[in-house]
């Protein structure tokens, strides 16, 4: 598989970044369409509404959102091939506008893809 990288979708794409996937289930505040281009958006494969607002009400509590999101992520094996998939081609930034830079759900997910 390709090198997947993480990175804040309000830091912007470069080149070296490949193909852009943004991985958040709402579209980024202030973020418009045509900064965007290009970039293929899995809303489907983040996090569902309920543990993505679980997790702002619980932010430290990280284990657990890996733990929770770990056993989302196993209910999309669709999503999940067609993005390694894409992985394998060329290199992948997923893109995440949470302000946690650590913990999110674009590191676990590439935590997981890794597996």
């Amino acid at each position: 598989m390709a090198k997947l990288r993480t990175k804040r979708v309000y830091d912007g794409l470069s080149k070296e970044d490949g193909q852009g996937v943004l991985v958040d289930r709402l579209w980024p505040r202030g973020i418009s369409k045509a900064k965007l281009k290009g970039v293929i958006w899995l809303k489907d494969i983040a996090p569902s509404n309920d543990l993505r607002k679980w997790y702002h009400a619980h932010l430290g509590e990280r284990a657990e959102f890996r733990r929770r999101y770990f056993a989302e992520l196993k209910k999309l094996p669709e999503a999940i091939a067609e993005l390694r998939a894409l992985a394998r081609k060329e290199r992948v930034t997923l893109l995440y506008a949470s302000k946690e830079l650590e913990t999110n759900n674009a590191t676990v997910l590439a935590e997981f893809l890794g597996k």
